[in-house]
């Protein structure tokens, strides 16, 4: 496993899937006028921790896998 690859992938993943979460709120709120409350739906605030945090482990796994072909 290359541990320098894994960082990078995780460090890219969760950027991308906070980039995500951001996206979608931004669109619900500009787009749709609509303001998304985590505050008020669980379900809501646990997509917005988890996303982030799947992205992390799948860029994790991308970047070790990557680093390790050569």
């Amino acid at each position: 496993m290359s541990i320098p690859g894994a960082l990078i992938g995780l460090v890219c993943g969760g950027a991308a899937g906070f980039l995500l979460t951001e996206t979608v709120g931004a669109f619900f709120t500009f787009v749709l006028d609509r303001t998304l409350d985590v505050d008020g739906t669980p379900v809501l605030l646990a997509a917005f921790v988890v996303v982030p945090i799947l992205s992390a482990a799948a860029g994790a796994v991308v970047g070790a896998r990557r680093m390790n072909r050569g």
